[in-house]
């Protein structure tokens, strides 16, 4: 059986249900390609996989994969994306340092005011793509 059409599965030893690959880009609206190169650039792990080789995620993996698909509309690079994924990890590691969790905390404010100032620059251009369809469809009442 193909990789990406197999559905969920219990991973052997294993407390939650895994799933494949197929069923994470379902949920994700993410194409199994996306995924796969994700992983090969080092930016997602799937947290096993089955004797066969097939790539197994948990519902961790899900919630990290909706992360990164959020940034992706806001032009975020993978070593950007990389580096805020590193530091959530952080953050959720109970053993993480003081400083290590001050340090990632730092970081993420940064990323978070970035992440603003590009979202109110996609909000420009959708207003001005909101005008340009409006002068369209004035155009083309006109000559109607």
């Amino acid at each position: 059986m193909r990789e990406d059409t197999m559905g969920t599965s219990e991973h052997p030893g294993a407390e939650p249900p895994f799933m494949h690959i197929g069923e994470v880009a379902a949920r994700t609206e993410l194409s199994l390609r996306s995924l796969r190169h994700w992983e090969e650039v080092g930016l997602l792990q799937p947290s096993g996989r089955t004797e066969g080789g097939f790539r197994l995620y948990s519902d961790d993996d899900v919630d990290r994969i909706l992360v990164i698909r959020r940034m992706k509309p806001l032009g975020f690079t993978l070593e950007q994306m990389r580096a805020v994924m590193d530091d959530i990890g952080v953050l959720a590691h109970p053993a993480s340092s003081p400083d290590d969790d001050s340090a990632a905390r730092g970081r993420l404010a940064d990323v978070q005011r970035e992440a603003e100032e590009r979202r109110a620059r996609l909000e420009r251009q959708v207003g001005m793509a909101d005008e340009f369809l409006g002068l369209l469809a004035e155009r083309l009442a006109d000559g109607a």
